[in-house]
């Protein structure tokens, strides 16, 4: 079985005394009903799962029928949680009335569609269980350390062919690799998003992602966009930032200063997984063989520091840069101290040193040292 970052997390989580309820956030089929029904086993508890109206139905907002279940019960394990309109009454009952351990997993529609989420500030802590990182699968492979350098590289080929949902990096076939992924887009991307956000446009959605997913390194206009799919920008956006907060695209600003040197009012979008983006444009080719090797390097080095931040709750904030005279730079990192790193993102050629107007730390990342220059964010 695949050890996750985030077990760590829930290891503490279980041996402390805290009684917040965790939630766990993360895209269906990135691993969080395994990672659940693996603490079910641990525990010798059952898991509750909210996409069965008969495990809603024992969960109601009463607290004599609350008080059985927390009873006979030292944590509460429920997947699925977004699925029960009630869900936030009765978490907020539990927590207040019966002090219990409860570890809760989900989409995150529970929180960006509302359903009173509010109610529950100061009651819960969250982590995110995502497609897999390039450090979770190393360890998957238990690579010997000093193979680590040569092994990296051959997962980043992989990771940028077939993406890293836990699935389909297990899965030898190709064949049904892309099957897999074909199917976690059509139901969880598409169908799932559109139908729990009652988008009306099934197609739209797909055409906006496929416009994105050709643009990957460069800075997006949604007026373009919309004025090419002859739809409303307002709609445009809209289905963009739902696809930000679901887990599929990744958004990335540009870094504003008050020297009136950086141009850019569009932000750049990349795909949190590469086996999804080239699902979507049915391009499978190795990545020697792609016109875009540069584009989709920067994405995967891009969806890695993602996935770092949300794995290590690191307090970053990630832009590009780009002034006026055409000069950008890929990648601004910024903690909360305003300390900044900049990175170049090449996949074999160091460039130039950076031209930050800031006084930052500056790093050229390529195939062969990014797995080290990544576990160092955050240091």
């Amino acid at each position: 079985m695949i050890i996750r970052t985030i077990e760590e997390r829930i290891k503490r989580y279980l041996e402390s005394k805290e009684t917040k309820i965790l939630f766990i956030w993360g895209p269906r089929r990135s691993g969080k009903t395994t990672l659940l029904k693996k603490y079910a086993q641990i525990l010798n508890e059952p898991t509750f799962n909210f996409d069965f109206l008969s495990d809603q139905e024992l969960f109601v907002p009463d607290r004599e029928k609350l008080a059985k279940i927390a009873e006979e019960h030292k944590v509460i394990l429920i997947d699925e949680i977004q699925n029960y309109p009630d869900a936030t009454k009765v978490l907020k009952l539990l927590h207040d009335e019966f002090n219990i351990k409860i570890i809760a997993t989900g989409s995150s529609e529970l929180r960006q569609k509302g359903q009173d989420f509010d109610s529950l500030a100061g009651r819960y802590i969250e982590t995110f269980c995502l497609p897999l990182s390039i450090e979770e699968s190393i360890e998957f492979k238990k690579v010997k350390s000093y193979e680590v350098a040569k092994q990296s590289v051959s997962q980043a080929k992989g990771f940028i062919k077939w993406g890293s949902y836990p699935e389909v990096f297990l899965e030898k076939d190709e064949t049904e690799k892309i099957r897999l992924l074909e199917n976690i887009f059509n139901t969880y991307v598409l169908k799932d998003v559109v139908s729990i956000y009652d988008l009306k446009d099934t197609k739209l959605a797909r055409d906006i992602l496929q416009k994105i997913a050709l643009q990957i390194g460069s800075e997006v206009s949604l007026r373009e966009i919309a004025s090419s799919l002859q739809a409303n920008i307002g709609t445009v956006s809209n289905y963009i930032e739902i696809f930000v907060q679901n887990h599929v695209l990744i958004q990335i600003p540009a870094f504003k200063t008050n020297l009136r040197r950086s141009i850019s009012e569009n932000k750049k979008y990349f795909f949190l997984d590469l086996g999804i983006r080239n699902a979507l444009i049915k391009d499978f080719r190795d990545l020697e063989l792609r016109p875009d090797k540069g584009n989709v390097f920067e994405n995967f080095i891009i969806s890695e520091i993602s996935k770092k931040k949300k794995n290590d709750n690191l307090l970053l904030n990630l832009y590009f840069y780009r002034e006026y005279s055409g000069k950008e730079i890929d990648l601004v990192i910024e903690d909360y101290k305003k300390q900044y790193k900049t990175y170049e993102i090449k996949l074999s050629k160091e460039s130039e040193k950076s031209f930050f107007p800031i006084e930052s730390k500056y790093y050229s990342i390529n195939i062969v040292n990014y797995f080290e220059k990544i576990q160092a964010i955050g240091e």
